[in-house]
């Protein structure tokens, strides 16, 4: 039992960003490292991706409608991101200590 109380400590939490509009929201997240962000598909017929360009253009699966995606944070730092398809679509996340 205590090994698991560990474990979800560790986890950290878990931030949703939604895409709807073509638009992420909220498009600016703050979370503590450890935590995670998961960024889930509201459109309707529209699939997005994430692309971190700073981190040598590291992108997320395609996310379909109804799909999601999780990243976790463990250094501090800003990661600006925008949509692999639709590169107008920006959003940042800022990860503190």
């Amino acid at each position: 039992m205590l090994a698991l109380i560990s474990f979800s400590a560790l986890a950290g939490d878990v931030v949703e960003v939604g895409i709807e509009g073509y638009q992420y929201r909220p498009a600016e997240v703050s979370i503590k490292a450890g935590d995670s962000v998961r960024w889930s598909n509201r459109e309707k017929r529209t699939s997005h991706s994430i692309v971190f360009p700073a981190e040598g253009g590291l992108e997320s699966e395609r996310m379909f409608p109804g799909e999601s995606w999780r990243r976790q944070f463990d250094k501090p730092g800003r990661y600006p991101y925008h949509c692999g398809p639709h590169p107008e679509m920006e959003g940042v996340v800022l990860v503190a200590e």
